[in-house]
């Protein structure tokens, strides 16, 4: 898919410099029509598998995107009034009645990625040629409702649209991936893929911890009462996952603390948790060994190691508690990598088969810690700005800060992360001009050549994640 402008200008996100804009434009020409390579996000499997249309504007756009969700909760707006289900089955706000209450609140998004995202998705992918705003909201919602009824915006339409090459989904390790099995049954197995995600079973302090042990064993026959035991379910969990498609694992983390613990702490750590009678420290403490313990299963099976570390997730606990996960308010926390992931390098960092890619909510880790590890680690790469810093300006500094240092080689690409299917694209033309506008800084100082330019800005826009994530 061509990525139309609309009400979008041409130049956005450019250098505002004259002669370097014009070669920025040269650049981000090379690069805007790739096909995009989308190896770790959250959108939902069921969407490609049973192909079904999407129900309207607002349940697609709004009531899942947290990014969203967010900035109205700060501003007062209740998630009832944005048709965010709640766990105890009370009504909410029907779909027409939320998208009124969007455009109502809009202007609250300038200068955030989030109206890129949105006015992108309206404009390039919908075509709706005007903002939305209070006024135009009830024709823009039928508009989008009749587009999401047609054959050619089914969710397997969408992915050749956008020219998604792959696509990766992620999936906890007690999935049963019925949808990725009815995916390889339909030939989009190797287009559509899982990811690994095993925090549940990981984390003594996940909400159904013991219970999901127990639902771990019974699927793997094999004793998770047992340290030896329970890393080798994980082991056989990992087989089952790679041959639904599955390349990469995915570990959110609190923290990047990495341990290289004796046996037998590391037994009296599982009892403690299956128990229930872990500290704190000691609950930090398994993380910490399962990350090293996860890094030596990939260090055999050769899956991507990701570690998404510094997120305090769910603090706002009367929201967790009324409406679940994903809601907004998870916030970033300091992040110490060098410390962290010493136990995990050091066991395993030189190991042949192990990629580890590192993303951080921290972005004073950049330059101080990612970078140079990167660039001294063979196992090491650095994952793309996450999240809060998934932006025009975060994107900039992500990328002033590591390469100096770490280089374009050890850098992961792009991968968009999101759960918002019409952002994809979006997403990563916004990479596209970031990178294409820093490359022609170079040039422009004579720093870099144009050639060189043109294949580096090909290699951060396609090529680099197909090779981080071994697709």
């Amino acid at each position: 898919m061509t990525i139309g402008d609309g009400i979008l200008h041409p130049d956005r996100l450019l250098p505002a410099e004259p002669g370097t804009r014009s070669i920025a434009r040269d650049l981000y020409s090379a690069v805007r029509d790739l096909p995009i390579i989308s190896p770790h996000g959250h959108t939902d499997p069921a969407w490609f598998a049973s192909d079904a249309a999407f129900s309207d504007a607002a349940s697609l756009l709004i009531v899942p995107d947290h990014y969203l969700l967010r900035m109205l909760h700060a501003q007062g707006i209740s998630y009832d009034a944005l048709g965010v289900p709640r766990r105890d089955g009370a009504e909410v706000a029907a779909p027409r009645a939320v998208w009124r209450s969007f455009a109502q609140q809009y202007p609250l998004f300038t200068g955030t990625p989030s109206a890129l995202w949105i006015d992108h998705a309206l404009s390039a992918v919908l075509g709706c040629e005007e903002r939305l705003t209070p006024d135009n909201a009830d024709a823009l919602f039928d508009q989008i409702n009749a587009a999401l009824a047609r054959p050619d915006f089914r969710p397997r339409a969408l992915l050749d649209r956008f020219r998604v090459e792959v696509i990766a989904t992620t999936e906890g390790a007690l999935d049963p991936l019925t949808h990725h099995a009815a995916l390889a049954h339909d030939g989009w197995g190797s287009r559509v893929r899982t990811t690994y995600r095993p925090d549940a079973v990981t984390d003594p302090d996940a909400p159904d911890f013991r219970t999901d042990m127990a639902r771990l064993a019974a699927l793997t026959d094999c004793d998770t009462a047992r340290w030896d035991g329970m890393i080798e379910a994980h082991r056989r969990r990992r087989a089952h996952f790679r041959a639904h498609g599955a390349t990469a694992t995915d570990h959110g983390h609190p923290s990047a603390m990495t341990a290289d613990l004796p046996a037998t702490e590391c037994q009296r750590l599982l009892t403690g948790a299956l128990a229930g009678t872990l500290t704190p420290a000691e609950a930090e403490c398994f993380r910490a060994q399962m990350l090293t313990e996860m890094a030596g299963l990939s260090a055999e099976d050769g899956m991507v190691m990701q570690i998404h570390a510094g997120s305090r997730r769910n603090t706002d606990a009367a929201m967790f508690s009324a409406r679940g996960a994903n809601m907004g308010a998870d916030i970033p926390r300091r992040t110490d990598w060098v410390g962290g992931l010493d136990a995990l390098l050091n066991r395993h960092g030189h190991a042949p088969r192990l990629r580890v890619i590192a993303f951080t909510l921290d972005e004073t880790t950049y330059a101080r810690e990612l970078a140079p590890m990167a660039g001294y680690w063979p196992a090491l790469m650095i994952g793309p700005p996450w999240w809060f810093h998934d932006s025009p300006a975060g994107m900039r500094r992500y990328l002033d800060q590591v390469v100096e240092t770490a280089g374009f080689a050890n850098l992961a690409g792009f991968n968009d992360d999101t759960r918002a299917l019409l952002s994809i694209p979006a997403r990563h033309d916004v990479w596209r001009r970031a990178v294409a506008g820093f490359l022609a800084r170079m040039v422009a100082a004579h720093q870099l050549g144009r050639t060189s330019a043109e294949t580096i800005a090909t290699d951060l826009s396609y090529h680099a994640a197909k090779r981080a994530y071994r697709l």
